[in-house]
């Protein structure tokens, strides 16, 4: 696990001097010298921990220049926008500071946010935690993700932040355009769930009543708990953000239930779940069905496996994005690698849900 935690010298050199005479013009009380360190962790847009003799702050930005970026990745501005507008609710988020578009500062645009001391946890079976301590865990993690699908986007300026309507629809054929822009070698499970997805959306999925900030990648590693509390203080890594159903976003975020094991995180698959005090993914669902007033719980609950089918074919053509970017040596994180030969067993196991769901 050291490989994804802490931080490492930069990957590519950046001008600690503009950077720093940047931040002094945009961000009150920022005071120098500026010393950068880059996190291990993320595979994406990649961030960095700067360090001044009074104040850490953190920078995320998009990756260092290459020939070509997929098509609405990489929206370092889309994470500023949506955290700053969450800012003003319950939901957990950093405090914003400053964004730089100009990419003449450090040659990519960036962000620079607030450093939150706390926890990040890696193991979803919260090793060395009781049983008490797990459930208050995962309680929590409930009840963040209920409260950011219950902020209303018009409420919070963000009623422009996706295009409405057919939310799946529009997913499914985004991360099947990515897929088949990324492919290093073929996988059979993906081309089956491109032609199988689209024709078997769930009628309550196809309703455009259900609109809700999306975060795209709720999961525990993207959360930071208190040092010592069960309560987020923060959800990072908003760059897969934008309005769509609450579902897709929740049922991502319960693909844990199914996996062993994906990149650096391990999930819950074929543990002993009573024993650790971790709630069984029925009583989980039927606990966020709660806290945001749904009635349908029968209805989810049905289509299930079609939900299931839908996340891990997404997370299937994430990582194969990642196993591209490695392929042509942009890869932000070192054990990139590993995380994207991950995108076969994931669609493998899509396959096996969508069977199911027919």
């Amino acid at each position: 696990m050291d490989a994804f935690t802490g931080t490492r010298p930069p990957s590519q050199a950046i001008d600690a001097q503009r950077l720093s005479a940047w931040a002094q013009a945009h961000v009150p009380g920022f005071a120098g010298p500026l010393q950068i360190e880059q996190f291990k962790g993320g595979q994406s847009n990649p961030t960095y921990k700067l360090n001044t003799p009074s104040t850490t702050y953190v920078m995320r930005s998009k990756p260092a220049p290459v020939a070509k970026l997929l098509p609405s990745a990489h929206a370092i501005e889309r994470e500023f926008r949506v955290m700053q507008a969450l800012g003003q609710t319950d939901v957990p988020v950093p405090r914003m500071l400053a964004l730089c578009e100009d990419e003449s500062v450090i040659g990519r645009a960036f962000y620079l946010m607030e450093f939150i001391e706390g926890r990040v946890l890696w193991d979803q079976s919260l090793p060395g935690m009781s049983p008490a301590e797990r459930g208050a865990i995962y309680d929590e993690m409930n009840r963040v993700i209920a409260a950011l699908h219950r902020v209303r986007p018009e409420a919070v300026g963000l009623a422009d932040y996706g295009k409405p309507g057919s939310y799946f629809e529009r997913q499914i054929g985004r991360w099947s355009k990515q897929y088949l822009a990324t492919v290093t070698q073929p996988i059979e499970a993906m081309d089956a769930l491109i032609e199988w997805l689209p024709a078997h959306v769930p009628e309550a999925a196809r309703s455009d009543a259900e609109v809700s900030i999306v975060h795209g990648d709720f999961r525990l590693d993207n959360l930071v708990f208190h040092p010592t509390e069960p309560r987020v203080l923060a959800i990072l890594d908003w760059e897969l953000s934008t309005l769509g159903h609450p579902l897709a976003d929740f049922s991502y975020h319960c693909m844990s239930w199914h996996i062993r094991k994906a990149g650096a995180a391990n999930g819950l698959a074929g543990l002993d779940l009573a024993a650790l005090g971790i709630p069984a993914e029925g009583d989980y669902i039927r606990r966020y069905c709660e806290r945001t007033g749904r009635t349908d719980v029968a209805a989810v609950e049905r289509d299930w496996n079609f939900y299931m089918a839908y996340n891990l074919f997404r997370i299937g053509a994430i990582l194969q994005g990642i196993a591209k970017r490695v392929e042509e040596g942009t890869a932000s994180s070192e054990r990139a690698r590993e995380a994207g030969a991950g995108a076969r067993p994931m669609a493998e196991l899509a396959w096996q849900f969508a069977q199911k769901a027919d």
